[in-house]
């Protein structure tokens, strides 16, 4: 059974029965036909700012924008790798976009900005308890940062359970939010104004 299992790509339960492991591949490392494509200037073409290169996904930053998954999202752990290609610098993942689609849609941000990776940031009226100050739309994450240097990758892990979501910033907890007014939505990666990269994006149902 364990052999059976494990060719299967499948976990054992307590009853000695394979359970599947419900992974979501949001990028084949090809191409991004699981993907729409919002830019604040619209006669640029998509095509031009978002593109695969040497099976990671390569975004120019200019102009803003974001690529949006087709598919909405609730109850998961998402995972992904991004790195500065050229110098530290911005961009975000989108959790529980919604439409329509606008420069800062309603979603809550976690933050990649260089030095901020794991800040929330609250958008387009979203909100969560632990942003008590009403006048500001960022959440702070818990704990200096702890980036790669440019170049090297790094790894986010973004779990989302009902009204929480967690973010872990290469194997540490930096911030965690509990009742969020969003539960579910697209996932969106962010261009915002210089070149970044991601790879191994990909979701486990939980």
């Amino acid at each position: 059974m364990l052999v059976l299992c494990a060719v299967l790509g499948a976990s054992v339960t307590a009853q000695n029965e394979c359970a599947p492991v419900l992974n979501t591949s949001l990028f084949n490392g090809k191409d991004l036909n699981n993907w729409e494509f919002y830019l604040r200037d619209p006669s640029v073409d998509p095509g031009k700012v978002f593109m695969v290169k040497d099976a990671a996904i390569h975004i120019t930053g200019n102009p803003f924008g974001y690529m949006r998954t087709k598919e909405q999202y609730s109850d998961y752990k998402l995972h992904l790798e991004w790195r500065w290609p050229v110098e530290a610098t911005n961009s975000g993942v989108f959790i529980h976009a919604q439409k329509p689609d606008t420069i800062w849609p309603a979603c809550f941000e976690c933050q990649l900005k260089a030095g901020s990776a794991g800040d929330f940031i609250c958008m387009g009226g979203s909100d969560m308890n632990e942003r008590t100050d009403k006048t500001q739309r960022a959440v702070a994450k818990k704990t200096g940062s702890n980036e790669m240097p440019v170049g090297e990758w790094n790894t986010m892990e973004v779990t989302c359970k009902g009204n929480t979501i967690e973010v872990v910033i290469n194997g540490t907890l930096q911030n965690k939010a509990t009742g969020t007014s969003l539960s579910k939505g697209s996932i969106c990666l962010q261009s915002e104004g210089k070149a970044v990269e991601f790879r191994n994006v990909f979701l486990t149902k939980i």
